[in-house]
């Protein structure tokens, strides 16, 4: 028993040496990605049908407890039997390729091992047929998640598989006593054996397949996180500054020699070697960059004479040239470098590709966002283009009326008129301005009006000292000052008061005008900041302009808010974002 051990030891590790080879051809594991499909349950079927007729052939001839010295099997005596492998392989076969594969490499190894013997030996056809069919039931509940079944699990179902293979080899024997016997002598070690080696075999599998998962995982991670780190560069545009950082970013991640980005006409950034020569500001001058610029397509140069550079001491011999798109318009190039055309294999070639398609993406985010921020601007320049004309009309009528009382009066008004207008002239190209120029403002637009109504109205202005270098929408503060003298007082002559309060916490900028008016009505007072109130003073698009701007400017995080008091008057509130310097003048 213990030769017999040892033989088929020797028998195992061909068929696992036969495994290893294959796990380790790429078409081979295409083929067991796939292995669902029925092209690549046919290519299962041939190669262990492969496997199972070399099992036969290497199999160990024994005759009444004797093993015969062979090395190989053609055919066998008539009173003789195999302890082979044929059972390991059709049972990897069902785990691997599932019921089909396994009844069929089944069938294969049943009729091959009725070949080398005689009509007594049919039983095996059968059985192996059964044998295939069960390992293949059991195995194909994996086959939906590209998964294999686990080692310990092959290695139960293997040794009940060979079981099986016992009962039919006891049944079928010329007589029990001698199937008896000769399980006795074959029956451990084929059973362990067979056992071991589907451990083994199916071990080699599901370690090459996760080795291959983990580095698929490591390389999605590490594009995931290359492209996270490329956006805020692509989203400025391609240019020379953007383009070296990205190119720095770029070969960090992918260990290439050089990483060279251009334009449509000239190299924005070279990082890595060769950068003595490959200048940014130079034109694109190889004929493999033209290429590429003309036809639009990926282009591969594995040696120095087809990437072009005329340098005589250009380290780079090899380079994966690819385009870079903005609808669907060629808008430059990537390419990457090898100093050893032997570095640039097919996994460079798919990385390749996929970052330029995620460059691509990020370049026309970034055109998008450019056009989309140029729309917003020219929406708030035109949104304060309104308030212009409802201030200028009414302070053109006040000083107006007092021409006619006091010429005196009237020049200093027009004098705080010009200088709230020198100021508007900013306000007028700038998205938000500071406080203090926004006070200077209110109070010109108040000297106008107390000059009209003479102590009617008693402003107080309550302002934190660090809130005046604050940006806010020009005229925020003015609109509601405004709003509130014209809406909360109605004919009132007194006692018409109007406090404005300015603080700040760590994130955003808080303006609250309150009055002890008459308070707002409660319908147009759910519609106030929404959308135009028709009044009997006025046309109502001043809160719903300023709403809007708000809104535009700051999205989420501004906001406009209003409410009556309980004790009386209006509240109006508006919350200004302070984190978006960007939002400057």
């Amino acid at each position: 028993m213990f030769e017999l051990l040892i033989l088929m030891m020797e028998r195992v590790g061909l068929i696992i040496l036969m495994a290893f080879l294959l796990v380790n051809i790429p078409y081979f594991k295409q083929v067991l990605l796939n292995r669902q499909k029925l092209q690549a349950k046919i290519i299962l079927t041939v190669i262990f049908g492969i496997f199972v007729i070399i099992a036969n052939l290497t199999g160990i001839e024994i005759t009444k407890n004797t093993i015969l010295p062979a090395n190989f099997l053609p055919t066998i005596s008539t009173q003789a039997a195999i302890a082979n492998t044929r059972t390991l392989v059709i049972t990897v076969s069902g785990l691997v390729g599932g019921p089909v594969v396994g009844t069929a490499v089944g069938f294969i190894a049943g009729i091959h091992r009725l070949w080398q013997g005689t009509m007594n030996d049919f039983f095996y056809v059968p059985s192996s047929i059964l044998i295939g069919f069960i390992a293949g039931w059991l195995g194909q509940r994996k086959m939906h998640r590209h998964a294999f079944i686990s080692t310990m699990e092959a290695t139960l179902i293997a040794a009940f598989m060979e079981g099986v293979q016992m009962v039919f080899i006891l049944f079928f024997s010329p007589s029990f006593t001698s199937g008896l016997n000769l399980i006795r002598f074959i029956g451990f070690p084929m059973i362990l054996l067979n056992s071991v080696g589907t451990f083994i075999f199916m071990s080699i599998l599901t370690i090459t397949f996760n080795q291959e998962e983990q580095a698929k995982a490591v390389q999605t991670h590490e594009v995931l996180d290359l492209a996270a780190q490329t956006l805020p560069y692509f989203r400025e545009g391609l240019h020379k500054d953007s383009a070296r950082k990205v190119a720095s970013i770029i070969q960090h991640y992918t260990k290439v020699s050089a990483i060279s980005i251009t334009d449509t006409h000239q190299i924005l950034a070279h990082v890595g070697k060769g950068d003595d020569h490959h200048i940014p500001e130079l034109e694109v001058i190889t004929e493999l960059s033209k290429r590429v610029l003309k036809t639009g397509e990926m282009t591969i140069a594995r040696s120095k004479a087809e990437v072009g550079c005329s340098h005589p001491d250009c380290p780079l011999q090899a380079a994966i040239v690819i385009p870079l798109f903005s609808k669907n318009q060629i808008v430059g190039t990537l390419k990457m470098y090898f100093d050893n055309p032997d570095d640039l294999t097919h996994v460079e070639e798919q990385l390749a590709e996929g970052l330029a398609l995620i460059f691509s993406s990020q370049i026309e985010l970034g055109e998008a966002e450019v056009q989309s921020k140029l729309l917003k601007e020219a929406e708030i320049k035109s949104l304060q283009a309104q308030v212009n004309p409802h201030f200028f009309f009414n302070a053109i009528n006040t000083i107006s009326a007092l021409m006619r009382i006091d010429s005196t009066k009237a020049r200093e008004l027009l004098l705080q008129l010009s200088k709230y207008f020198r100021g508007n002239l900013q306000g007028a190209i700038a998205t938000t301005i500071q406080v203090q120029q926004e006070l200077d403002q209110v109070k010109a637009y108040l000297a106008l009006e107390q000059a009209r109504f003479p102590e009617r109205y008693h402003i107080v202005f309550d302002v934190e000292e660090d809130c005046l270098d604050c940006f806010i929408p020009p005229y925020a503060i003015q609109v509601l000052v405004e709003n509130t003298i014209k809406h909360g007082f109605k004919n009132r002559k007194d006692n018409n008061q109007v406090y404005v309060q300015i603080q700040k916490d760590d994130q955003a900028l808080h303006i609250d005008v309150f009055d002890n008016g008459e308070g707002i009505p409660e319908k147009r007072l759910a519609l106030l900041g929404k959308q135009t109130v028709e009044s009997e003073k006025g046309t109502g698009t001043a809160l719903e302009n300023l709403a809007r701007r708000i809104q535009t400017l700051y999205d989420n995080q501004g906001n406009f808010f209003i409410e009556n008091n309980p004790e009386g008057g209006s509240h109006v509130a508006l919350t200004i974002p302070q984190l978006n310097q960007s939002l400057k003048g």
